[in-house]
Parts: C-alpha cells; structure tokens; sequence
C-alpha cells in the first residue's frame, strides 16, 4: 500500500503524530523517510478536510528541530565512537566515505551546512550528531538548526499543499477543459485541413494553366 493511502486510514491526529515522529528520528539519525512521508501527509491534507496544514507543518517543524537537538546531543556525548557504531548499523549512511563527505561540508560551511542540510537526505540525517561530534558551539547549531527546520519543513508543507489543491481543481474540472480543448482541436485540425486543400487546389489549377493544350 503506498504511504498516502495508507495516511488516509488513520485519523488527523495520528497523522500529525506520525510526520512529526518519523521527521525527528530522522534528524536524530536513523534513516527513515521523512521527506516522503511528509510529501505524501501534504498531498493528503490538499483533499482531506480534515487535516490542517498549518498544524502538519508545525509538527513537522517540531520534529525536525527537536530530533536535530537530540542528535547533536547524543552527537557531542558519544564522539566519533558513535559514529563507528552507526556505520556498522548502516553503513549505507554512515559508511566512511558518507562520513567524510558530510564532515567535509560542515568543516567548509559551518552553520550553513546545518542549514542547507535539510534539503539533503544524507545532510538531513547527518546534521544533528555529526555537529555534536565536531563540537559546534550549541548556540550556532540551535539558530541553523530552527531556521533549518521551519523552512524545510513548513516550506515543504506549503509548497506540496499548494501544488496539491491545484491539481485537484485541475482534476474536478478535467471534463469540462477536455471537453472545450476537444473542440478547440477539432476546429484548429478542420481549418489547417481547409487551408491546405485550399493550397493545393490552387496548386493543381496553375500547373494545368501551363500545360498547353493537346491537338
């Protein structure tokens, strides 16, 4: 069953529940689908009544800065011995080259990498321990961090959500613009028909002008 017709089941509070809960595991650490399951939540929110975007974007944000603090948290009491262990535990993740690659972008850009890092899958998970293993100053993080989490996530809601309604009056009036467009068509087909033969009638006509005449 595909995620957004599984959301559909379940009631608007749980939905809630669960984009904010998968979201912050993810920015915890653990790879789980957050930007999918919050793509399908606001695709599910444009047709569904029921769910407010505006608290799916708040829970969404909630989960994500949260997460993120706990990450950097348990990031900055572990060290790199922490990291070991989730590449051992997911090592498509937090393999040695993932590590260094995301060590190198935070080492280069610093807050931004927080930042920025949520529109990246691999940076989405990686931010929050990887900043507590480098020590970053708590404050930075945190500022990064919140701003990070809004626009990604609210944005995302926003976006997806908008998308979604439109489509779905694209949809709602699908018979109506097909019909108008099938006649446009046929009309549009019908005079290019005419205008051709047209041409070529008067084609033919000026060729037998210049063939003289047999005796």
């Amino acid at each position: 069953m595909h995620i957004q017709e599984w959301l559909e089941t379940i009631p608007a509070v749980s939905v809630y529940a669960l984009v904010g809960v998968v979201i912050g595991l993810e920015s915890l650490g653990i790879p789980l689908p957050g930007e999918i399951v919050l793509v399908s939540a606001a695709l599910l929110a444009a047709g569904h009544d029921g769910i407010n975007p505006w608290i799916l974007g708040a829970c969404a944000s909630a989960g994500a800065i949260l997460g993120d603090s706990i990450g950097y948290a348990i990031g900055r009491k572990g060290g790199r011995p922490l990291l070991a262990r989730m590449g051992g535990k997911f090592p498509k993740h937090f393999g040695k080259v993932q590590i260094a690659m995301a060590e190198r972008s935070f080492q280069k850009w610093g807050m931004w990498a927080v930042f920025f890092g949520r529109f990246v899958a691999l940076l989405r998970i990686f931010a929050g321990p990887l900043a507590g293993v480098l020590h970053m100053p708590y404050w930075k993080f945190l500022i990064a961090n919140v701003l990070g989490g809004i626009v990604w996530a609210g944005g995302t809601t926003a976006v997806i959500y908008s998308v979604g309604v439109v489509a779905e009056a694209w949809l709602k009036r699908f018979s109506y613009l097909g019909l108008v467009a099938a006649v446009l068509i046929g009309i549009t087909s019908m005079l290019i028909v005419k205008n051709r033969a047209n041409k070529a009638a008067e084609r033919m006509s000026a060729t037998s002008a210049t063939v003289p005449a047999a005796d």
